[in-house]
């Protein structure tokens, strides 16, 4: 991406906030926003936090240049102050932020912005956008390597990717979350992704007959080459080529390791008739990888049937995420900053779940002595770390209540900038993945299974939650004894 061209990325009703704001002397004033989701994508039992490196790039090149303010001066954006305020803009607040590669739950803060009112509006909506679709390739792909029982999934997505950089970061997303290579030459490159590449059924089709395609692609391809053996017949002609040139190219230069790759057709039975015939040839160290519109119920329906696959290409289901395309996460004021004294602030909504949970906060995660997590809670800032013995509740059924020994604790947010300056050093795409593997080992199995996972509950301290129940009963007899 060009992070130079996305400071007009915003909403236009920011613009509009922002001149409302600067005019009525509130630009200043400082404000707390969280970033959080409502709802896991596709029903699971935790999501992947991603695309944090992003944000950084983009607070870190925002810049209003002479075409932007000429724009909004022609669409109405007129006050030549505010203007000449974006033509030196610079961001100056703090955000804190869990890592990239963080299992996260619903409702909890992923991103803090403290800032005044005025940038913290203005960067809204490429926040969103940029941790909305990373965060949710990331979970997409952590479904898909659960799936295929520690077998490699390759991302092979970018044909089938909403754009350039969808395709890009969506491939960076994928690797975070758990896929092992991508097809993507260009994201392989910016990114240090493994890179993966068969041949298309045209490469066939070019050629007389498969074996001479496959030989020809031997020859030029001797180590870990793939043939595509599903142009055809797969069984009828497919495999035999495949087998026949493997032996007559592979074999005299002792290259014992090839693949073949089934694109089509009942993949299970393909696969298991694909693995009898590579035997029989004595090419028994060959592998099978499998594409055609895999996702993490098909992956997982065929290693239950223990179909003898060594790798799973995944396109279309991974890069768009297909069967729950949008992540949800959204971006609330919490509090606002008056002479020094914080002043939370509360969303209300018919809709339960919508109400936002008011005040400066911060995220801590327990772990049990096998370093498994066991709850998440949300604090005021101004709570200390509780270590020791410490009881939790459910915030909906206060009769519930855990009492936890024998654990460690962690905060989750970390500050990523103070006073506009970033201090977070960002890891590379390989460290981020195996943060992420670490993370994903702390859940237990019926939290990580793809039906019916078991709820983790996030909860709020007694202070916190006492606050937001005061807050949603004053707010409400307000608006009724208007």
């Amino acid at each position: 991406m060009d992070t130079q061209k996305l400071s007009m990325i915003s909403d236009f009703y920011e613009f509009i906030m922002g001149r409302g704001y600067f005019c009525s002397q509130k630009a200043d004033r400082y404000a707390y926003f969280d970033l959080y989701f409502r709802r896991v994508p596709d029903g699971g039992g935790y999501a992947v936090a991603a695309g944090l490196e992003q944000v950084c790039e983009y607070i870190d090149s925002m810049r209003f240049d002479a075409d932007d303010l000429d724009f909004l001066r022609e669409r109405g954006i007129d006050d030549e102050d505010f203007l000449r305020y974006l033509s030196h803009f610079r961001f100056t607040g703090d955000i804190f932020a869990v890592p990239e590669g963080t299992v996260v739950f619903p409702n909890e803060p992923i991103l803090t912005v403290r800032a005044p009112m005025i940038e913290a509006q203005l960067i809204e909506t490429a926040l969103l956008l940029m941790i909305n679709h990373q965060s949710l390739i990331a979970t997409k792909a952590s479904r898909m390597s659960y799936a295929a029982r520690g077998k490699p999934v390759l991302e092979l997505g970018a044909r089938r990717a909403h754009g350039a950089d969808a395709a890009l970061l969506g491939a960076r997303a994928a690797y975070i979350g758990g896929s092992h290579a991508t097809s993507c030459t260009l994201a392989a490159k910016l990114y240090g992704i493994p890179s993966v590449g068969t041949m298309a059924h045209s490469w066939i089709q070019m050629f007389d007959c498969e074996y001479e395609a496959f030989c020809a692609h031997l020859r030029q391809n001797p180590y870990n080459a793939t043939l595509l053996v599903d142009t055809y017949d797969t069984l009828g002609s497919g495999m035999p080529a495949a087998c026949e040139a493997i032996r007559d190219v592979l074999l005299p230069r002792g290259i014992t390791k090839a693949s073949v790759r089934l694109d089509s057709g009942d993949i299970e039975y393909l696969s298991k008739k694909a693995r009898a015939m590579l035997d029989l040839s004595g090419l028994a160290e060959c592998g099978i990888t499998v594409s055609n519109s895999l996702d993490e119920y098909k992956i997982s329906r065929l290693c239950a049937e223990r179909a003898p696959i060594d790798s799973f290409g995944a396109g279309e289901s991974l890069i768009t995420s297909k069967s729950s395309p949008v992540f949800g996460g959204v971006y609330k004021l919490a509090a606002v900053e008056d002479g020094g004294v914080i002043l939370p602030k509360i969303k209300l909504s018919e809709s339960v779940s919508k109400i936002s949970v008011p005040g400066v906060k911060k995220l801590l995660r327990f772990y049990d002595t096998d370093g498994k997590a066991v709850a998440d809670e949300i604090l005021l800032s101004d709570e200390p770390i509780p270590y020791g013995s410490h009881t939790i509740f459910d915030p909906e059924a206060t009769w519930k209540t855990k009492t936890l020994v024998n654990y460690s604790v962690r905060e989750l947010l970390v500050p990523i900038y103070l006073g506009g300056e970033r201090i977070y050093e960002l890891p590379d795409v390989g460290s981020i993945k195996s943060y992420c593997e670490r993370e994903k080992a702390t859940l237990w199995s019926e939290i990580r299974r793809l039906e019916s996972p078991h709820i983790y509950y996030v909860d709020l301290s007694e202070r916190l939650w006492t606050l937001k129940r005061r807050m949603t009963g004053q707010r409400r007899s307000e608006f009724f004894l208007r």
